[in-house]
């Protein structure tokens, strides 16, 4: 476990964040809270100056900077109102781009976390997007999981898809466990 307040890559829930109904969904039908609170992206070290204004390192989530232009989406937000503003998809990671085109990012390196930093690679080359959402594994007014039991309770408790306990993968929520 790691120590402190966000979830840096252990006992997270990790998403895609190209996809404009991840942030809804993850708030709704994941962590049971507000389906416009915003989620962190994790992203390789080295190529979070080509997504955000932002050269340097973010190893704890700490830090906030825009999304670069060329992955915004211009919109006209004048034919949208109140609440209607906050689902208007403004980057082509919209999962973890704020209404304000910002994010609070996490860079990952290979010293950093391993794990994740081979997952980020692999999606990168797969989809040519070294972002994906990273949020504490948790739902809302429970406290982050601490064992592989809290893991598999809240698994099957949400929507989530699968669920990885080191090397091993869960994807069906019929298994028992003892």
């Amino acid at each position: 476990m790691e120590f402190g307040p966000r979830a840096l890559g252990n006992r997270s829930i990790i998403a895609d964040a190209r996809s404009d109904k991840m942030q809804k969904n993850l708030n709704l039908k994941i962590k049971f809270r507000e389906s416009f609170r915003p989620f962190a992206p994790i992203v390789l070290r080295e190529k979070v100056e080509k997504w955000f204004n932002f050269n340097g390192s973010s190893p704890y989530m700490l830090l906030v900077s825009d999304i670069k232009d060329n992955k915004k989406i211009k919109i006209n937000k004048k034919n949208y109102t109140g609440l209607r503003k906050l689902y208007l998809k403004r980057s082509i990671i919209p999962a973890v781009t704020h209404v304000d085109y910002s994010a609070r990012i996490q860079t990952v390196t290979k010293k950093d976390n391993n794990r994740i930093y081979k997952l980020l690679k692999k999606f990168d080359e797969i989809t040519k997007c070294p972002v994906l959402v990273n949020t504490s594994f948790n739902v809302k007014d429970e406290p982050i999981v601490c064992s592989p039991l809290d893991a598999y309770k809240c698994f099957i408790n949400t929507g989530l898809d699968v669920l990885v306990l080191g090397n091993y993968i869960i994807d069906d929520k019929k298994v028992k466990l003892n």
